[in-house]
């Protein structure tokens, strides 16, 4: 048996790299159904299609009606919603002293209020079904700490340690339990144009600095998102878990 049979599991973010991964892992481990779901329609659905049990819904994070539609959706075609796994993030590198207002509210609409409105709309769900559930937000190493010419990345990350940790709180009493994940340096298509992935001598020198030697792979993340959705973290909730090869001391 799977570690998640039976489950149905939302993922944003799911039309390719991280949360497309994570679809492939949780379809392997018995999940009845994963909704992925994303801006890139014509990615999501070659993504669902390639996965088991799986379907793609557009989804733009920053769009408090998306969310509810999309939540609604999958429990009037599911019955049950048990996992959200709020993955759908934007990251750009620039100077804080040249990041526009607009810039900065766009990072946030994303990162920061995507992930707000995802717990909000998935928890009413799982209150209402009363079953419980599971809500993983990944954040980042750099929203453990300060990172140069990410300000506004940075900033949502942190953010989202708190709305974690304060959704634990609240909606501990439900059977639901909410966590983050910090992925370290990882690669996916989300990174492959940065230049620490992309120059080889920058990334000689990163991969020098981890304790590990080596950039993180999909994987690395994947089977952490497993086991917390899974009945196996049933009591873990409100942490911070690390992926990032013992890079942030």
């Amino acid at each position: 048996m799977g570690r998640l049979d039976g489950k149905v599991a939302l993922i944003s973010g799911g039309a390719r790299g991280q949360g497309a991964h994570e679809g492939q892992l949780f379809s392997a481990e018995g999940a009845a159904a994963v909704v992925l779901a994303d801006i890139l329609d014509a990615d999501g659905q070659r993504t669902a299609n390639a996965i088991e049990r799986a379907e793609y819904v557009h989804l733009d994070v920053s769009v408090e009606s998306d969310w509810d539609a999309v939540v609604a959706a999958a429990v009037e075609r599911h019955g049950r919603l048990d996992v959200l796994v709020n993955n759908a993030a934007i990251d750009f590198e620039r100077a804080l002293v040249d990041t526009s207002l607009d810039d900065w509210n766009r990072m946030i609409a994303v990162n920061q209020t995507g992930a707000f409105l995802g717990i909000r709309a998935a928890a009413r769900a799982m209150i209402k079904l009363g079953n419980g559930g599971s809500i993983i937000n990944i954040s980042s190493v750099a929203g453990l700490e300060g990172l140069k010419l990410h300000s506004a990345y940075a900033a949502s990350k942190w953010a989202l340690r708190g709305l974690t940790r304060s959704a634990a709180q609240e909606l501990g009493r439900h059977g639901i339990r909410v966590n983050s994940v910090h992925p370290g340096m990882i690669e996916t298509a989300f990174t492959a144009e940065l230049k620490a992935f992309a120059d080889p001598a920058t990334r000689a020198r990163f991969e020098r600095s981890i304790p590990l030697q080596r950039y993180g792979q999909v994987d690395d993340v994947g089977h952490l998102v497993v086991f917390l959705a899974s009945d196996e973290a049933a009591y873990c909730t409100g942490q911070e878990y690390l992926v990032d090869g013992g890079i942030h001391r």
